[in-house]
């Protein structure tokens, strides 16, 4: 561009002799181009002064690239809604979902998704009707990489014990109820099955530390089931932190609110309120519990599990361990000194355990940092995830917005010459531009109110949960460490299990570092 021509490249001079001749329509609309100069150098001199005009995004090969090495066989141990959406990040759908996205027109999005060189050959699940539905899964032909995906049959086991015995299985995924995967897991492991398994990763203190210690003496690959690190948004909250854009971090707020049955997993009735199918003769109720204690079957824990201590861990398994996950992913906190949680059942009056309000707070002195936890399922507001810095905040959600704290020493200056405002956000991300731009839109807060589903790769939309399955096939045929691996899923689990033990026994707990234990 020439001196003294605009973006469109019309000099200046030639366009004011334009609009001479113009009503005051055009007058109007050279204003709006004044203002808008004026606003997008107002927003390269926040960059500049953030010390943001040094970023760079991350670059990836994904669709660039085909997967090097042999084929993974896997199985899955557990074919319910989250092993469905597991399974379609591998390149699988059920016939039936053929037929819903084709009327949806997102079939063709969905063929274009990278081929991962696997074949599901192993279906493993105490249901008869989930496991028919993942072996019609698993041998469904219309798949990413068409002609070239490889077939192979599949087979269902009875039990998962049948599957890690079976030398035609190279890896597994579990999708149990939570307080089965870690004794799978383990027991995976020895057999020498990579390990992809969902969150929470432990039920007990004393499987943790039994499956931590068998992975890390184990050549296998384990990755826990939190897609954060994949987003385009993550990799650029990383970036925003590593350059102290924030300041020093002394507290970090999560929350998570839902207000819908479902929501407060209340699962056991269909659309009509009619109890959904399975009983004794179609479930395998012994296997499903497992070591758990023995009760009579019943559609209400089959179905809604979490509810009961016996199972889960409640909003603490199911989600606070995305926010830990994120927290620590960027901040790499590890284990917290001590954990005093709260709340109570004020909501949903049935038959349940677990709270539907529930707060924690997590300190970790030798990183001069609180991280707080309020959980609600009887409100759907909105309350984000927020990074509160000396000069800064950041809310990370599906974009990242950056907020100039008003007594910040740091950006005074700026603060005083008006070109940082500290009443609206001056930093937002959207990977969906793949830009960082210092003037907060409508679109900023319309991403912002999203979950965290997809991200933006090379200018198309990923699923995350694919990226983050792709990682873990990675470093089984390269080697390499997952995102996810043994370390911090036992520094998750640790934490949730202190939340836990905190709320169960109405104190605050301590991690006894030395001995690996929680007092």
């Amino acid at each position: 561009m020439n001196d003294g021509e605009n973006k469109s490249g019309m000099k200046r001079r030639t366009m004011l002799k334009a609009l001479a001749s113009l009503p005051v329509a055009g007058l109007f609309s050279y204003e709006l181009l004044k203002k808008s100069s004026y606003d997008i150098d107002k927003r390269n001199s926040v960059i500049k002064e953030l010390g943001l005009d040094s970023i760079e995004f991350p670059v990836s090969d994904y669709g660039k690239t085909k997967p090097t090495g042999d084929l993974i066989r896997i199985g899955f141990i557990g074919f319910g809604t989250r092993a469905t959406q597991l399974s379609k990040a591998l390149g699988f759908i059920h016939p039936e979902e053929v037929t819903k996205m084709t009327k949806q027109n997102t079939l063709a999005g969905w063929l274009q998704q990278e081929y991962l060189n696997v074949a599901i050959t192993g279906i493993c699940d105490v249901f008869d009707l989930r496991a028919e539905n993942g072996l019609a899964t698993a041998e469904n032909n219309i798949r990413p990489g068409g002609e070239n995906a490889v077939k192979l049959p599949v087979k269902r086991y009875l039990t998962y014990q049948d599957m890690l015995a079976d030398k035609d299985i190279d890896a597994v995924i579990i999708a149990t109820p939570d307080h089965l995967h870690a004794r799978i897991a383990i027991e995976a492991t020895k057999a020498g099955k990579h390990v992809y398994c969902e969150k929470s990763v432990a039920h007990t203190e004393e499987e943790l530390n039994e499956l931590y210690a068998t992975v890390k003496s184990s050549p296998i690959v384990f990755q826990l089931g939190h897609q954060i690190t994949q987003s385009t948004v993550f990799q650029q909250a990383k970036e925003i932190v590593k350059k102290g854009i924030l300041g020093k971090i002394t507290l970090v707020e999560t929350t998570s609110n839902r207000n819908t049955a479902n929501g407060a997993w209340i699962r056991h009735l269909d659309a009509d309120g009619k109890p959904k199918p399975g009983d004794e003769t179609t479930i395998d109720w012994k296997q499903w519990l497992g070591h758990s204690p023995y009760v009579p079957f019943s559609t209400d824990r089959f179905y809604n599990w979490t509810k009961w201590f016996a199972y889960d861990t409640g909003m603490i398994g199911q989600l606070f361990t995305h926010e830990f996950d994120a927290v620590n992913q960027l901040l790499h906190i590890g284990i917290p000194k001590t954990a005093t949680s709260s709340g109570g059942i004020y909501c949903w009056k049935d038959n349940r355990e677990m709270p539907d309000s529930l707060h924690c707070t997590f300190e970790y002195p030798n990183h001069d940092l609180t991280l707080l936890y309020s959980g609600n399922l009887a409100s759907s507001r909105n309350r984000g995830r927020v990074f509160m810095g000396r000069d800064a905040s950041m809310e990370l959600g599906n974009t990242i917005r950056v907020t100039v704290d008003r007594d910040s020493e740091k950006y005074k200056k700026a603060i005083q010459s008006g070109i940082i405002d500290t009443d609206s956000p001056m930093i937002s991300f959207n990977p969906g531009a793949e830009q960082i731009d210092a003037v907060s839109s409508a679109s900023t807060k319309y991403y912002a109110s999203r979950g965290l589903t997809t991200t933006t790769v090379n200018g198309r939309p990923v699923d995350v949960t694919h990226l983050h399955l792709r990682e873990w096939l990675k470093c089984i045929r390269n080697g390499g460490t997952t995102s996810a691996n043994i370390e911090m899923a036992y520094q998750e689990g640790v934490a949730c299990l202190m939340a836990h033990k905190s709320y169960i026994e109405k104190r605050q707990v301590v991690w006894d570092e030395v001995n690996m234990k929680i007092i």
